[in-house]
């Protein structure tokens, strides 16, 4: 019977920390692949005549590699650094070559070899990595195409991270980000150095601007802390908290209005979401918020109100929502097909923008619009209706108290109709 590949987790004090067994598989292997780096850290243990492949820039190469060896019968071990199932390859050959081909030994995790050297507790601990490819310094407003894009989205809900970095994404790239964010005074951060070699080197908890301006010495991993702090809402937020167009103040989805309009989106954690006439933003940035491993696509034609929702999107401090200043439905052909759809505002293009989101909505998901006027709302039912959808109207008219004299009497709110609609057979 052919013997599975190896996929032997390795540190930099090289046979020291490998078990008897895992020294054994790779002295008797025929075949043995890794980056370069370790490769040569344990040259002196691998048997004469046997063959080292380099897998740098050739990862794509290896499942065939390995493949190939077995069906000759050969023996082969994989190199891979820490526990190969935590941000490793042995996730990925898995995928390629099936489970029963790999017998995974794992080491310690460099993450976990760092929280033990500051003694930190690291079970509800999230784990990142950007050790991938160069991602280019982080702009705010960058969408998920960028490779710190992830990183940050994970950070945003965690108190404690561990990230494997690279070379090119290393420590200062990832303080820069934060800085960036407006998040710098919200994490400190932990670097290990060259863990286990002779000039291992750990920087306790530094402020993000402090280690932004330094360089550390590679490979290193990165923890983060979240000091303590008051955390907002997820949604729910009042009026106030969003900056609005003055004089002529008003142009925001009132509180009791977004909070039923997010409601009917039925959002998940991972939701794509449109936003059609975002205004102050005010909706789409609590449906990002909402939907920390899913994305905002906002629109607004007007100039103003486009930099007062950017303005928001900044004082919030959120980064999974891209806002474009365009007039509907310009751009959307760009957009990936969304979960749930909300126009606040149709430049007059409402039959056409309710044709292309019914078309473009996802199973089971969601349009829903808010409307002040009755010819709007007589637009939109028209336009459902010949669309062959099934949708609903809700009016909502909430009353808020006001103070007059030493007591306190309500003043309504207008009413607005909210229309929900998904597609017929959008099961």
């Amino acid at each position: 019977m052919t013997e599975p590949c190896r996929i032997i987790g390795v540190l930099d004090n090289g046979a020291e920390g490998l078990t008897p067994q895992a020294l054994a598989y790779l002295h008797a292997a025929d075949l043995v692949i890794g980056a370069g780096r370790t490769l040569a850290l344990f040259e002196a243990h691998l048997a004469e005549g046997a063959e080292c492949r380099d897998l740098g820039g050739r990862l794509a190469q290896v499942p065939d590699w390995i493949a190939e060896a077995r069906r000759n019968g050969k023996r082969v071990a994989v190199l891979a650094t820490g526990d190969p199932l935590c941000h490793g390859i042995a996730g990925y050959l898995g995928n390629k070559l099936g489970r029963e081909a790999l017998e995974i030994l794992p080491n310690v995790s460099t993450i976990q070899l760092a929280c033990a050297r500051l003694g930190l507790p690291w079970q509800d601990m999230a784990i990142g990595s950007v050790h991938s490819r160069d991602a280019g310094d982080w702009t705010p407003g960058a969408g998920p195409g960028h490779g710190l894009y992830g990183l940050l989205q994970k950070l945003r809900q965690a108190d404690l991270m561990g990230v494997f970095t690279s070379p090119e994404n290393g420590p200062d790239r990832i303080a820069r980000m934060l800085r960036a964010e407006g998040l710098d005074e919200e994490f400190e951060m932990a670097i290990a150095e060259r863990l286990l070699q002779a000039d291992e080197r750990i920087h306790g908890w530094l402020g993000i601007a402090e280690a932004a301006g330094q360089c550390f010495a590679d490979p290193n991993v990165v923890l983060l802390r979240r000091r303590p702090c008051e955390r907002e809402a997820l949604f729910g937020l009042p009026d106030t908290r969003f900056r609005q167009r003055a004089p002529d103040k008003g142009l925001i989805t009132k509180r009791e209005v977004r909070a039923v309009s997010l409601a009917r989106l039925a959002l998940r954690p991972d939701s794509i979401v449109w936003d059609i006439g975002a205004g102050s933003g005010a909706v789409g940035l609590e449906a990002a918020r909402l939907c920390p491993l899913g994305h905002v696509y906002a629109i607004e034609k007007n100039v103003e109100d486009f930099a007062i929702a950017l303005s928001n999107r900044e004082s919030l401090r959120v980064s999974n929502y891209t806002l474009v200043q365009a007039k509907a439905p310009r751009e959307l052909d760009g957009w990936p097909d969304p979960h749930g759809v909300f126009i606040g505002g149709s430049g007059g293009e409402l039959r056409e923008l309710i044709q292309i989101c019914l078309r473009r909505l996802r199973t089971g998901g969601w349009l829903v619009m808010n409307f002040a006027t009755l010819e709007n709302l007589a637009a939109a039912v028209d336009a459902l209706k010949a669309s062959g959808a099934s949708w609903d109207v809700t009016q909502l008219q909430a009353a808020r108290s006001r103070p007059i004299l030493d007591m306190h009497r309500l003043q309504a709110e207008n009413p607005v109709w909210i229309v929900c609609a998904q597609r017929e057979n959008n099961e």
